[in-house]
């Protein structure tokens, strides 16, 4: 399922004498982010970025948001799929970049080894659970979670850093007794039979922010209008994908090379939602940053102002 993060060497942006010809693209192997699969391969990205003089777009996985965020710190992509969690850790490490659109909510599972039963949370006192690393948006609002129920992570539950492959391999092995992580990684699991969803994200914090559509700093201000319309092909595709469930599964499948059945599956019956509006994320995405910064995972709370751009979202809906 997974293909190894590349890192590129060098920025992406033009110097202020040359024009922009190629745009870095950082996604991750979730059906959170089947969005940019699907402009990709229907060839929506390169279609309609061409006008702007944009020749080729380079695309690049990466297993968690954290390299992710440190590769475009680095310079090394331009815009990303990612969780809103790992973008507050990387603009409080120096990334200039904002959040211009949503790309869903919700539509992570706790998932555990069936031997285990499970009530509430009280039940995981004692267990080793892996979820993707600090920073990330399943590790932060899973800690979170913990300490509003009264354990704490580290102490009461083990909570240890592993990307989707290596964790569901460590759930399969016996070497941890639970995971936290985005889907289709659950119903992949249960489908294999060593472990099963017990709590989906949703009912951990309703409605919460998941992936984002981040866009570096440098393009919002010297190229506006081609932000416009990577907004708008974004959109494109999430509309798409909402009323062609089936064909989206597909995509994911196919590119991902996994079992299309057990990939549908997992969108039916997930507590995901795809949208691209980002207003409704503002409010859990500030709660990410308090919580973080409470944490000591950042050194200064974060407003909604050094997040988020909204702008851009709002003209296109206005049009």
């Amino acid at each position: 399922m997974l293909v190894a993060a590349v890192f590129l060497s060098g920025c992406t942006s033009a110097p202020d004498d040359e024009a922009l010809t190629e745009i870095n693209i950082g996604y991750q192997p979730s059906t959170h982010q089947i969005s940019y699969m699907t402009a990709f391969e229907k060839g929506w990205w390169h279609e309609d970025l061409a006008p702007f003089g944009i020749m080729s777009i380079n695309e690049f996985e990466f297993p968690t948001g954290t390299p992710e965020m440190h590769s475009m710190i680095a310079g090394n992509i331009d815009v990303a799929y990612v969780g809103a969690a790992p973008v507050i850790s990387a603009l409080s490490s120096g990334l200039d970049a904002k959040i211009v659109a949503a790309v869903n909510t919700q539509g992570s599972d706790l998932v555990l080894r069936n031997e285990f039963k499970y009530d509430g949370p009280a039940d995981l006192k004692g267990l080793k659970i892996a979820t993707f690393p600090p920073g990330t948006i399943q590790d932060t609002i899973f800690k979170n979670w913990l300490v509003d129920n009264g354990l704490e992570p580290g102490t009461d539950v083990e909570v240890v850093a592993m990307g989707p492959g290596d964790a569901t391999a460590a759930l399969a092995a016996g070497r941890v007794d639970g995971v936290f992580l985005p889907h289709p990684a659950p119903t992949f699991i249960e489908a294999e039979g060593s472990g099963r969803s017990v709590v989906a994200s949703g009912e951990i914090l309703a409605d919460h922010a998941c992936c984002v559509l981040v866009v570096s700093g440098d393009l919002i201000r010297n190229n506006p209008e081609l932000v416009e319309q990577i907004v708008k092909t974004h959109i494109k595709a999430i509309e798409y994908d909402n009323i062609n469930i089936e064909e989206a599964a597909n995509t994911y499948a196919n590119k991902q090379g996994v079992d299309n059945t057990t990939v549908l599956q997992s969108l039916e019956n997930w507590d995901g939602v795809w949208s691209a509006d980002p207003r409704p994320l503002v409010e859990s995405t500030v709660e990410y940053a308090n919580f973080q910064y409470e944490l000591g995972y950042i050194d200064s709370q974060l407003t909604e102002e050094d997040i988020f751009d909204v702008s851009f979202y709002e003209k296109i809906s206005e049009e």
